[in-house]
């Protein structure tokens, strides 16, 4: 059986046990502050008597009322003197204060109000028009309150959030020195060249990884990768990616193929991409895709064979400082089953450069919006043109940080450069 409970008998009052019911009467006349005490009284609050401004002041310190009831003209310390004492102590809570005058002047009630009063009642006290300033006063004070409360909460809310957020913080750290760690070398050097690497994310993490790994058949693989999207799921992507071109594990990466000598040799990177693409349509479970350029410089001849996959073009500096920028363009890897990738070759010769980076640089902004775009870049890179190794990267950097005022990228910034110095002599 459902036991019904019986509704509250209205009586337009709010309830005790919810309402503010200290009050604190203020006033010289010992009469006046015992008639107003036996009037409060009845009604149902705690009150306190102070003789003084002063002595309200340590009641006060010690107790802070929900109300306070204080004539203006006092000896000492006046009504308005007091209020303005109050204010300036510090305390939680907020204490309503009315003041009990005979004045009338604007001027005077601007004074009242300028000390921190919050209402007024003129002496004679009215016992019904004193019960409705109370009334009124406790209504702001469940609101001050209430909003005290709500303010509080939100204050420990954003304490917890803040805490989450310096877990994060610290986890996306750990995230940003894993991820920095696929790129093992920075550089290189061959007998035929010098291979430098650079990666910078615009956030913790990022979706951009660059890497190389050798070949048994004389050519030294270049990858660049650009994954949509920032972040953490865009990183994870970088990282399953960088195991199907991994130089630690050959067996996995799936540019190469094992020879029956078991020596590992390069398949066409056209078909690296194309089988990239059914992997990551049909193995992975991701809304994610990318952009890719895959070259295979041949050491011994410089010709280097690149299938592009919606990456930037490479671009190619020559020993006379001219640059060259072409490609295929193509599809990104991740958006249509079946797709065919093309490849392309260019030759290096000796004193030519390699640089492959991603759109974090053509797409960089100035301040006004506009991008540096491929011809901005060619004009960077001429300006570089004795720069040599990780130092042309750093530039780079710093020529973009110029360009875009200031060193926080919208996008990941990467980048490959490859400097052929010809074959080894015999």
């Amino acid at each position: 059986m459902e036991h019904r409970q019986r509704a509250p008998k209205v009586t337009g009052e709010v309830p005790q046990q919810a309402r503010p019911h200290r009050i604190l009467i203020v006033d010289d006349s010992r009469l006046q502050r015992r008639v107003l005490s036996k009037m409060l009284g009845k009604w149902g609050f705690d009150v306190t008597e102070a003789a003084s401004g002063a002595q309200a002041l340590e009641f006060c310190a010690e107790r802070m009322p929900d109300l306070i009831v204080s004539d203006w003209i006092m000896p000492g310390m006046s009504g308005i003197e007091f209020c303005s004492a109050l204010r300036e102590m510090p305390h939680d809570n907020y204490a309503y204060f009315i003041l009990l005058t005979s004045k009338s002047e604007k001027i005077e009630v601007a004074e009242g109000l300028d000390s921190g009063a919050d209402d007024f009642l003129t002496k004679p006290v009215d016992a019904d028009e004193l019960r409705a300033r109370i009334t009124a006063g406790e209504r702001i004070l469940r609101m001050q309150r209430e909003l005290s409360l709500k303010n509080r909460l939100v204050s420990e809310t954003l304490g917890e959030l803040q805490r989450v957020y310096d877990l994060l913080d610290q986890d996306l750290l750990e995230a940003k020195k894993l991820q920095q760690s696929l790129l093992r070398e920075r550089q290189r050097s061959f007998e035929e060249g010098h291979l430098s690497l650079m990666l910078r994310s615009s956030g913790h993490v990022g979706g951009d990884l660059v890497g190389f790994f050798p070949a048994d058949d004389g050519q030294l693989g270049l990858f660049a990768i650009d994954v949509s999207g920032h972040g953490i799921s865009s990183a994870l992507m970088t990282a399953r990616l960088a195991g199907y071109l991994s130089a630690t594990a050959p067996d996995q990466n799936i540019a190469l193929s094992r020879q029956p000598d078991g020596r590992y040799h390069t398949n066409p990177p056209a078909k690296v991409i194309e089988k990239l693409n059914d992997l990551v349509l049909t193995e992975m479970d991701t809304e994610h895709y990318f952009t890719l350029l895959l070259a295979f410089v041949h050491m011994a001849s410089g010709r280097v064979t690149i299938a592009q996959a919606g990456h930037p073009h490479p671009l190619i500096q020559r020993a006379d400082g001219s640059v060259e920028q072409s490609g295929s363009g193509g599809f990104p890897v991740g958006l249509i089953e079946g797709v065919s990738f093309s490849q392309f070759d260019v030759q290096l010769s000796a004193g030519d450069r390699l640089l492959l980076l991603s759109d974090g640089v053509t797409e960089c902004p100035d301040i006004s919006g506009e991008m540096l775009g491929e011809e901005g870049l060619t004009a960077m890179i001429e300006q570089m043109g004795g720069v040599r190794q990780n130092a042309l990267l750093e530039a780079l950097m710093w020529e973009l940080s110029s360009f875009a005022g200031t060193e926080e990228f919208p996008d990941d910034v990467s980048a490959i450069l490859f400097e052929y110095s010809g074959p080894p002599s015999q």
